[in-house]
């Protein structure tokens, strides 16, 4: 499969890289062709891998992640162009965090409203599916680092979108325990899940940490 990771960081570089090892063909989407750790990510990965723009990235892609900072998502996405994006999966890793104010971070959309949502909003023809927000890049692509079973989510509209979703999940990353929240509005609870994972890690000294949801 051809697919788009839009974002450079250590998010987009983590997944992009696993995605490749899969087998898949990825291209690296930054705000500008040619920008310096796409091109080093690109001369690290092999023949499989790509950089452009964001544009060129959600063109590329029949599947495309969204790993930008989550304040700058919704530009980088109007910059991958709503045509280039129509039809396709859209999963959105990004939390709304502000650090303007240094640690802990707050949440710049909350309660009423997710990223999750806007992005879905905006982009009403694309099948937005949230997921894999709730860990850091490590055990998104390799749930074992942590011991035992534990569990990702996914949230979105599209019932189809979330099953393709939840395939790479489980078949291509590793994940035994995929819990489908519901619609795009249960993004709601994962991205407010960040403020507690901040608190973890602080608590906890790592943020290779996760959690399994139990029930009688």
């Amino acid at each position: 499969m051809r697919i788009g990771v839009l974002g450079t960081g250590m998010v987009g570089s983590t997944l992009a890289t696993k995605l490749v090892s899969l087998g898949h063909e990825v291209m690296m989407g930054s705000r500008t062709a040619g920008g310096e750790k796409a091109v080093a990510w690109v001369r690290s990965t092999g023949a499989r891998a790509s950089q452009g723009t964001f544009a060129d990235a959600a063109r590329f892609g029949e599947m495309v992640f969204n790993c930008t900072q989550g304040g700058a998502s919704l530009e980088a996405l109007r910059a991958a162009g709503a045509a280039n994006l129509e039809g396709k999966i859209l999963v959105d890793v990004a939390n709304p965090l502000d650090f303007s104010k240094g640690m802990p971070p707050s949440l710049t959309i909350m309660n009423t409203d997710s990223l999750g949502e806007q992005i879905q909003r905006e982009f009403p023809e694309t099948r937005v599916v949230k997921s894999l927000n709730t860990v850091n890049a490590q055990i998104m692509v390799d749930p074992s680092r942590v011991p035992g079973d534990h569990d990702v989510f996914v949230s979105g509209n599209d019932a189809g979108a979330k099953a393709r979703v939840t395939e790479l999940l489980t078949n291509g990353f590793g994940w035994a325990r995929v819990i489908d929240l519901g619609d795009i509005t249960t993004a709601r609870g994962t991205e407010a899940y960040l403020l507690l994972w901040i608190r973890l890690w602080g608590a906890l000294g790592s943020p290779e940490i996760n959690i399994r949801v139990m029930r009688r």
